[in-house]
């Protein structure tokens, strides 16, 4: 298991871009989460399969249909982060 924790910035807050997130994470099985950040940007933790997570990153561009991303920022995370179940909005 790897986890990314990627920091998404444009309009994405205000727009479903957490909640088109969670519903696509919990179609991959993903764990992790995705939360506003007082800057306008959205801090998604990915954790899953290698092959898995990369497809929902590389996603992360897309968002929700009234999204618009600008930028993504992707770091490796600790994979003790994606012990809880589940994605979450946090």
């Amino acid at each position: 298991m790897i986890c990314r924790r990627s920091f998404v910035s444009g309009r994405v807050q205000g727009v479903f871009y957490r909640a088109t997130c969670i519903r696509k994470a919990a179609s991959l099985g993903i764990r992790g989460y995705a939360r506003n950040l007082p800057d306008g940007r959205v801090e998604v933790l990915a954790c899953g399969e290698p092959p898995v997570v990369d497809a929902f990153v590389a996603w992360l561009w897309e968002g929700s249909p009234a999204s618009k991303v600008t930028g993504v920022e992707t770091s490796a995370a600790d994979a003790a982060e994606g012990q809880r179940a589940g994605f979450s909005s946090a």
